[in-house]
């Protein structure tokens, strides 16, 4: 495909494609050895337009399956949907940028909060605190069921591109396309037993501390100050300021925060059991499916080996593409909303 009779923002971003490797092991590290980036000419170039606005908007509010999801939407209501999708420690602020840009193209740009962040709460207090990822998938496509929205464009970085991944892999019938950063990063519980080289091992250190209880308690007390670190190691070279990263942290404070979050890490490991409902989505995921539906891959100095995609490109089947943002660490659409927002609008029309 020849992307730019399609490109609205800038010039060509750097593409490719190739193979998979346990991609999911390596990706949402936070080993500055691996990590580090020097700002150059091409990341301060990509991140133009990064902070330009600073609300959200009025946020919203819907009961979707389990959940009352408080979400942002931009963009008129007959517009093609694109749901963008958060990871950890981020919240819908990610999307601040992208999606007024999204938005002045003609899209219906929805930003969930997920579980355990901002206004999104359980309905029922006697459901499960369960951050596992099939849930969140789940939770994703009743928010589609609520809005009556058959099929959307999905986009996402960290837990949002798992989630865009697993919704793609068991739902494909409701997605129209998708842009992953980071690629597949699907967990599978068998690969998270096995062990890495030691300086892949020091970049999950916030894991093996979430599998304790002491762990647990240090961030509950700490959330704001253990979150803003992951910040500056996942992203050294973006110079966010502390009214940015006080805008996101506000979404801590959800009661069910902490509970989500150690249950995220510890199930990865094994170490918390998953519930009974999910169990057949997790069962396809181990087998680690492909994915069918058009999409676009983007890598950022945050994904270190697996920046070119190669280790994980034999999974996306369909029409798809690469891209490598040099100089731009993980909280991609934050810190380049120019390149991931025109990453949604190339991969809508691959």
């Amino acid at each position: 495909m020849n992307i730019s009779r399609r490109r609205l923002f800038g010039g060509a971003l750097a593409a490719g494609a190739a193979s998979l490797a346990a991609a999911s092991l390596s990706a949402c590290a936070t080993d500055s050895t691996t990590t580090q980036a020097t700002a150059t000419p091409v990341g301060a170039d990509l991140r133009k337009g990064s902070g330009a606005n600073t609300t959200l908007g009025p946020i919203k509010q819907i009961d979707a399956g389990v959940l009352s999801v408080g979400y942002a939407e931009f963009g008129p209501s007959t517009g093609q949907p694109v749901i963008l999708l958060h990871g950890w420690p981020y919240d819908a602020y990610s999307y601040a940028d992208v999606g007024p840009l999204l938005a002045a193209a003609g899209y219906r740009v929805l930003v969930p909060f997920l579980r355990g962040y901002g206004p999104t709460t359980f309905r029922s207090a006697q459901t499960v605190r369960n951050g596992q990822q099939s849930a969140i998938a789940r939770d994703i496509v009743d928010f589609m069921d609520a809005l009556h929205i058959d099929k959307a464009v999905l986009g996402g970085f960290d837990w949002g591109a798992r989630t865009a991944d697993i919704i793609a892999a068991l739902w494909p019938q409701r997605v129209k396309a998708m842009v992953a950063v980071s690629g597949y990063i699907v967990t599978q519980q068998a690969a998270q037993q096995q062990p890495l080289p030691p300086e892949a091992e020091l970049g999950w250190w916030y894991q093996y501390y979430f599998a304790t209880e002491r762990g647990r308690l240090g961030y509950a007390r700490n959330r704001h100050d253990f979150n803003k670190l992951i910040w500056k190691r996942a992203s050294p070279a973006w110079n966010f300021d502390d009214a940015t990263y006080d805008r996101t942290a506000a979404a801590f404070d959800n009661p069910d925060h902490v509970d989500i979050v150690i249950t995220n890490y510890r199930w990865r490991l094994s170490l918390a059991p998953g519930e009974p409902q999910y169990d057949a989505y997790e069962q396809q995921l181990a087998t680690g499916p492909a994915i069918t539906v058009p999409a676009i891959t983007l890598g950022s100095d945050f994904d270190g080996a697996a920046k070119d995609g190669k280790p994980y490109a034999a999974k996306y089947t369909g029409k798809h593409e690469h891209r490598v943002l040099d100089g731009i660490g993980h909280n991609v659409p934050q810190e380049a909303p120019h390149p991931f927002a025109q990453a949604i609008i190339d991969a809508d029309h691959l």
